[in-house]
């Protein structure tokens, strides 16, 4: 049950003073050729790169703009997935800007009811890149998630702060290994060996694994050799601004949109 205690900043209806919108990546399953899913990506109205927009947003904005890319995503997906279809949007979120998690999360529950987007398909990502203030409280917000329905993923495992600690201290459904540990994975044994290691920490946690940031077919090979079937990069479709890119070869064909 949603909470209807909200904190102040859950009831802050104020606007943002910049603009946004989202462009789109697929998530790739190779072992159905399938799409998974699609990770909703920050972008200015113009084509701006999420940095243009996140160096906007500050400690008085923060929370807005999380809620709001929250519900910018799920709109967006409400008019661009298919219907019927288990395809999944991954949003990025700012663990560091969420206050109560059930009050918190409810805009993005309206929005997605509101388009008739299924909550079930929604993952939340948190990164490794933002410190975090407070690991009891992080723990509290994935519970809280997992407990309404949604998948909930580590993203840029291996690049950020808190590293292996985090998965001693909570277990997410999804770890993203973050493009640095992966470049040139196909010609580097040290490089390699880390990957193995992660592969065989998610097996043993019951952890899903994602290769992120894939750019060369030999990086592919590499991934697939060590049992790795999610990935995501730029050797398959670049991100589309509110749209979703077209992958040769791999289904649903009514989920790809050419730009």
């Amino acid at each position: 049950m949603i909470s209807t205690q909200g904190c102040a900043a859950c009831r802050d209806g104020a606007s943002l003073p910049f603009a946004f919108t989202m462009a789109f990546q697929p998530i790739l399953d190779l072992s159905t050729a399938r799409v998974w899913g699609y990770e909703a990506l920050v972008r200015g109205t113009q084509g701006e790169p999420a940095g243009a927009i996140l160096s906007q947003v500050n400690d008085e904005t923060r929370y807005r703009f999380d809620q709001a890319a929250r519900v910018k995503a799920i709109e967006l997906a409400g008019s661009l997935f298919p219907v019927d279809e288990d395809v999944r949007l991954s949003i990025n979120f700012m663990p560091n800007a969420v206050y109560e998690p059930n009050a918190c999360i409810r805009a993005s529950l309206e929005a997605a009811k509101r388009v008739g987007f299924s909550y079930r398909r929604i993952m939340f990502e948190f990164t490794e890149n933002e410190r975090f203030r407070d690991i009891d409280h992080l723990k509290r917000i994935v519970a809280a998630y997992r407990k309404q329905g949604f998948m909930t993923a580590l993203d840029d495992f291996g690049a950020g702060f808190a590293g292996l600690s985090l998965l001693a201290n909570f277990q997410p459904d999804l770890i993203k290994i973050d493009m640095d540990v992966l470049r040139g994975l196909d010609g580097d044994d040290r490089r390699r060996s880390i990957v193995e290691g992660i592969v065989g920490i998610g097996r043993a946690l019951g952890v899903e694994i994602l290769a992120e940031g894939i750019e060369t077919a030999a990086e592919l090979d590499a991934v697939r050799s060590l049992g790795i079937d999610l990935v995501q990069g730029y050797h398959f479709a670049r991100p589309l601004i509110e749209a979703l890119p077209m992958v040769p070869g791999m289904a649903p064909e009514s989920a790809a949109q050419a730009a």
